[in-house]
């Protein structure tokens, strides 16, 4: 997981999925029946073709292609999964984790005095802080989001360490109430003897429900009570493992093939070194394994990249023990000693390096083991004497310091090759779908041998939809790719609609992309860190986004293997490039003078030498522009894209002239053209990538036209030059032909998708049809005339309208099932804005 978004080109604008936001309509055209709710008249129709060829063989699907991606992100564990309904159970909260942070966030006092200490008296030395009260005195935790959820006549587990001085012994009451004090379970009455750490237990059965209650402790009489790891626990968790049901049981719906974990950014960001003393015990570490098994009271804290705690009461044996019980292959990622996201640091400490290896090595034992090993032991005591099967291994996330990471990576290879010959060792290609640190990444892995790379990269819709073929011309012969992060930006059924299209092209490429998980999998509704997100939840409630919707039907309806299959594309006639004229940069100042636009018979459309104001131009309200000296200064050296326009969105054919001159800062100029507001313009970025690169990119696609190594100066004056003729443009910098090129890419992105696939268990070919347009899709469908199908043929659809977002109490987007009339040859068309999935039963099967 990435802290932000990064384009190709730095200027690049985000691109919209254009979608016109009709009334939900669909058809069933031909042989098909009509799907209920729907109306086929209210939608335009566009012709297509699908050929299939039944028994040509394409590439194999394995069982593990499609997984979840579980990070510690939006209260995704505490919080979250991890069913604990106290919140800062171990009074470990800092303001390491959270500015906002006391050690009593989550508590509050009822009485007595109050005190979070860190002291010789503490549980052991992991778990450092614990609450001493002077008696009598008590504290009541609200749990997460509204309350601590309680439902009726369920069983609720409660724990605490405590110790007392009092000779005598202390009482201590315990009450689930909700905040008016209404007792919602009989009160737990405890008597704490002795000045030793001794856990005590008891549970409430609740006789009323409620999603606000309160956990309430109250010591009685005198002198100290010694409070830690105060717990509340459901007693109905999934599968009796301790994670919250209703979560786990929409996970394992989706029948993932694999589980990666434990991210993202918090594997491998802050400090590499351990939890003890020669740290200071520090709070900002890398997710480093073996401080999240054994005892849960043992267990170190950290604090979480997202900006919380994380208690690590879920870790890696409660991961493996998840992937487990849904049937998915654990796929854990370590730290490479290389941070990413953002802090791009490497740790120059050979002495730790070996000890992270090590640690890996020891990993893979505890999950594999047998029970008398070192930590194959660990995980027998911990309630699973059989192995967990662990076959693939991540090292590292997201590194933008590619050469310092890769070193590293080949230490860990070669160790974990050298002893478990069997794992597969996965690397990483960086934060992004392409640049310098992709491309070398990919370069080094190529090199090596690297047998798979994982891609993580988080865009536009529109990017989805034109990337479809993305996977088509890699190398066969490389690296397999492992794709363990992708989301369109934001949870519309939009850009779920773009998703499923970008998935064809997955399984159509099944040979060489092997696992693929969106992310992230989890998010608290109101602890928001990052978005979108597959599935939504707060304290008593959770529900699927449309994404999730997409992913639940492709992951339930693999398939063994492809299917060759072609289809016809959307009809498409080629315009001229249209658009205003834009003036820009990236963290750097420049001048900009004698701007000049003319027609190509040359009538002069717009000027401005600037002798007077700027009020022809438009911002974007960033930067801080201005007319100086008889220029037009961007002097904010810290801005990215302050983009200004002028002139006529329709203007075509014609010849865009500027004189530009850098002032300061690490890059050079940005010039926008053709800006139409149907998608990006085209961007001519001079002096990018901190002055090494230059290119020109744009359209409707992330396509980049042409690509060198021009650098620009200091205070020199250049004169640039756009000319445009019909799809076709010419770049001039000082009079000499910078480059030319004709855009036969600039369309809308392709809305009709397909792939096809065979599940041989039943015999059925599976369409698979995304049509995220306005349009219904009345298509022709043949098999060949060799081909015999059942004549009934069941349809699942995803339909709704672009801009639906499913909810707790709405869920507009949600698949439903009907019966298709089939044959081997066959017209149905595929509803607006959907998603369906045709089984087709073979007759000699």
């Amino acid at each position: 997981m990435r802290s932000r978004s990064l384009t190709l080109l730095p200027a690049v604008l985000a691109v919209a999925l254009a979608v016109p936001a009709l009334g939900p309509a669909s058809a069933a055209g031909g042989g098909g029946y009509a799907l209920p709710g729907f109306a086929a008249q209210a939608a335009a129709r566009t012709d297509y073709t699908i050929g299939i060829d039944p028994q040509a063989k394409g590439a194999s699907i394995d069982d593990t292609m499609y997984g979840v991606f579980f990070e510690d992100i939006n209260r995704a564990a505490d919080g979250g999964l991890y069913a604990e309904l106290v919140q800062n159970r171990s009074f470990e909260y800092d303001p390491a984790d959270n500015a906002g942070y006391t050690p009593l966030t989550g508590w509050a006092p009822t009485g007595g005095t109050l005190d979070v200490v860190d002291d010789d008296a503490r549980l052991n030395e992991r778990n450092r802080r614990h609450l001493k009260l002077g008696l009598p005195a008590g504290i009541i935790n609200a749990g997460y989001n509204s309350g601590i959820n309680v439902e009726r006549d369920e069983k609720y587990d409660f724990s605490a360490w405590a110790r007392t001085d009092q000779a005598a012994g202390t009482p201590l009451t315990v009450g689930l109430t909700d905040p008016a004090g209404k007792e919602l379970a009989p009160r737990l009455e405890i008597q704490v003897r002795g000045d030793g750490w001794t856990e005590y237990t008891g549970t409430f059965r609740a006789r009323e429900s409620s999603t606000t209650g309160r956990l309430l402790v109250t010591g009685g009489g005198a002198g100290t009570l010694r409070l830690d790891m105060v717990s509340l626990m459901p007693q109905d968790t999934y599968k009796g493992h301790g994670l919250r049901k209703d979560l786990a049981e929409k996970i394992a719906a989706l029948k993932p093939g694999f589980v990666r974990f434990p991210g993202g950014c918090l594997v491998n960001t802050g400090s590499h070194y351990g939890y003890d003393a020669s740290t200071g015990y520090e709070r900002k570490r890398s997710y480093q394994w073996k401080d999240t098994i054994g005892p849960v009271e043992e267990r170190a804290t950290n604090a979480n990249f997202w900006g919380y705690n994380q208690s690590y009461g879920l870790g890696y044996y409660e991961y493996f023990q998840f992937a487990e019980d849904i049937g998915a292959m654990p796929l854990p990622v370590v730290p490479a000693l290389v941070t990413g996201c953002g802090q791009n640091r490497a740790t120059d400490d050979p002495a730790l390096l070996q000890r992270h290896v090590q640690d890996t090595l020891d990993l893979i034992e505890f999950a594999n083991g047998p029970a008398d090993s070192t930590w194959g032991r660990k995980r027998a005591e911990m309630g699973h004497p059989a192995p967990f099967r662990l076959t693939h291994l991540g090292v590292g996330n997201e590194e933008n310091l590619p050469d310092a990471f890769f070193g590293d990576f080949t230490r860990f290879r070669a160790a974990i090759e050298a002893r478990y010959p069997d794992i597969t060792v996965v690397s990483n290609s960086g934060p992004d779908d392409a640049g310098a640190t992709f491309d070398r990444l990919w370069q080094l892995n190529r090199d090596a041998g690297v047998e798979m790379v994982d891609e993580h990269y988080y865009n536009s819709p529109s990017w989805f939809l034109e990337n479809n073929d993305r996977y088509d011309s890699y190398d066969r012969n490389g690296p397999k790719v492992f794709l363990g992060e992708y989301a369109s930006q934001d949870n519309r059924f939009a850009n779920a609609l773009a998703e499923a299209a970008f998935m064809t092209g997955l399984e159509r490429n099944a040979d060489v992309v092997k696992l693929a998980s969106y992310a992230p999998l989890l998010s608290n509704e109101d602890y928001v860190q990052w978005r979108p997100d597959m599935i939504w939840f707060d304290n008593h409630a959770s529900w699927g986004s449309a994404s999730y919707e997409v992913q639940k039907l492709f992951m339930n309806n693999v398939g063994d293997h492809v299917v060759k299959s072609t289809a016809s594309g959307t009809p498409w006639s080629p315009e001229p490039i249209t658009g205003a004229i834009g003036l820009s940069s990236w963290a750097t100042s420049v001048a900009y003078d004698d701007v000049r636009v003319t027609a190509a018979d040359g009538r002069e459309l717009f000027a401005d030498d600037f002798s007077g104001d700027a009020s022809r131009w438009t911002g974007n309200g960033t930067g801080d522009w201005g007319v100086v000296d008889g220029a037009y200064v961007q002097a904010d050296t810290g801005v990215t894209n302050p983009l200004v326009t002028a002139g006529d969105p329709t203007w075509r054919d014609v010849t865009f002239s500027v004189k530009a001159t850098k002032r300061s800062g690490s890059e050079g100029f940005l010039i926008p053209f053709a800006v139409n507001g149907g998608g990006n313009p085209f961007w001519w970025n001079l002096g990018g990538w901190n002055n090494t690169r230059s290119a020109v990119d744009g359209g409707n696609s992330s396509r980049v036209f042409h690509s060198d190594d021009t650098t620009i100066e200091t205070g020199r004056t250049y004169d640039l030059r756009v000319e445009v003729r019909g799809r076709t443009v010419k770049l001039f910098i000082d009079g000499r032909k910078w480059a030319e090129f004709a855009d036969d890419t600039n369309r809308a992105p392709e809305p009709f998708r397909q792939v096809v696939t065979r599940d041989q268990k039943t015999g059925e070919l599976i369409l698979k049809v995304v049509n995220a347009q306005a349009n219904a899709a009345r298509t022709k469908i043949d098999l060949g005339a060799g081909t015999w199908v059942l004549p009934a043929a069941e349809a699942t659809v995803l339909e709704g309208l672009p801009d639906d977002v499913n909810t707790e109490f709405t869920q507009p987007v949600k698949a439903r099932k009907t019966q298709v009339r089939v044959s081997s040859g066959f017209t149905h068309t595929f509803p607006p804005h959907s998603v369906t999935f045709l089984r087709l039963k073979d007759k000699r099967r």
